[in-house]
């Protein structure tokens, strides 16, 4: 084949179709085909609409509301958000729109329950007669009934909220549910302590003034905006008046103490000290962060700075476990809650943690092998786990939440 025949080789084209190779290929090479500038910016419009459709299609229930709520695009045509962020904002205003509906299936499973229950209460009657129907009740008691029940005790757990900057969405989704359960599972327990948050301010504040506004009717628990520092003085002299709780239960022999005898301690896994019991007057500070172990001890820093002492669980003094040492917020609050009912360490952490982190009791030799550096982790089932004390994300449902998709 001659050099005429053979077909010519076209040049690598620049990213800018400079002037030079539209007017050596032509425009139906390269594209670059000139419109006047209304059909240009028609054409940039039609773009943003095509990208917008077909978005949408990927889920046809948020089409309508993408279209009337969502901007894509800029004016200028370029991007303003990815298409997954642009999802995940479209699920979230579908969510805030189905409330209603929500609302509407929970009052439909709420009479079911109560048909259910009426035909199980008719059944006890018939086989057991009346104390079958009151061990049948009792069973189905719900927070308030078990909340009259409750004692406190002269004892405080603050949670430390002032890590909101350093979370994501989702982060901070999870630690509202954590709040939420530790908030229930004190609220129910036969000896309960005086809880509070601290830092309570922010993203994570709104959250709670808009999905999670019930938490206006909690009682049995104090909710402010200052730091750590502050909550503790709080608690001391909250604990010091006559509503601060009873020296019952596991306080029983403890009626000498004093409030100035009572300690501040900041729960952290990478604290060197091991905490052995649970004293009255003392404030128990846990640090509420979820952040995946990105900042690595930054609550055990943040006690130090203050002055505040540490301390850690003694997991490792009596739990073997199969994988990772590893517990939620609303884990360490119940099992310093079962301590207080049990008196016992390795009676408390084998209630609380889960069956799927195979945890065997073994012999109280005094070693402590706990320690680990707080590594978020999450498992097949969605949940993510904290190692020791430093808190990350857990997917679980709190009692009382309502969680977005």
């Amino acid at each position: 084949m001659s050099e005429d025949e053979r077909p010519r080789k076209l040049p690598k084209l620049a990213d800018d179709n400079d002037e030079a190779t539209d007017r050596e290929l032509g425009p139906a090479m390269t594209g670059a085909v000139h419109v006047d500038d209304d059909r240009a910016q028609t054409g940039a419009v039609g773009a943003s609409n095509t990208h917008f459709e077909t978005l949408g299609n990927a889920d046809d229930r948020l089409t309508e509301t993408s279209e009337s709520t969502v901007k894509p695009h800029t004016e200028d045509g370029a991007p303003q958000m990815s298409k997954n962020q642009l999802k995940k904002l479209l699920r979230r205003q579908k969510w805030a729109e189905d409330r209603e509906s929500r609302k509407d299936k929970r009052k439909e499973m709420a009479a079911k329950k109560k048909e259910r229950r009426n035909i199980m209460v008719q059944e006890a009657r018939e086989t057991g007669g009346e104390e079958a129907v009151k061990e049948l009740r009792k069973r189905w008691e719900g927070t308030r009934a078990k909340a009259k029940r409750s004692t406190p005790l002269p004892l405080s757990i603050v949670i430390d909220c002032g890590y909101d900057d350093l979370m994501t969405d989702k982060e901070r989704i999870s630690l509202a549910s954590q709040l939420t359960r530790s908030y229930s599972e004190n609220t129910r327990a036969p000896w309960r302590a005086n809880l509070m948050f601290s830092s309570f301010d922010k993203l994570l504040k709104e959250r709670f003034d808009t999905v999670l506004a019930a938490h206006k009717n909690w009682k049995n628990i104090t909710i402010i905006q200052e730091d750590f520092v502050e909550a503790a003085e709080l608690a001391k002299a909250q604990m010091a008046s006559p509503q601060g709780g009873k020296f019952v239960g596991p306080f029983a022999d403890c009626t000498d103490a004093k409030p100035e005898d009572g300690e501040v301690i900041y729960l952290s896994s990478d604290s060197e000290n091991t905490l052995t019991e649970l004293k009255p007057y003392n404030t128990y500070i846990i640090g509420g962060l979820v952040d995946k172990n990105r900042h690595k001890a930054v609550c055990y820093k943040a006690a130090v700075e203050k002055g505040i002492k540490t301390a850690k669980l003694p997991i490792g003094d009596y739990i073997k476990m199969a994988s990772r040492s590893v517990l939620t917020t609303n884990h360490v609050v119940d099992i310093m809650l079962n301590w207080l009912q049990l008196g016992d360490w390795g009676e408390a952490f084998m209630r609380i943690l889960p069956q799927r982190k195979g945890g065997q009791l073994k012999e109280k030799t005094g070693g402590n092998d706990g320690g680990e550096d707080a590594i978020a982790e999450e498992d097949e089932d969605g949940d993510a786990d904290v190692a020791a004390l430093e808190v990350v994300a857990d997917e679980n449902e709190g009692d009382d939440a309502e969680h977005e998709p």
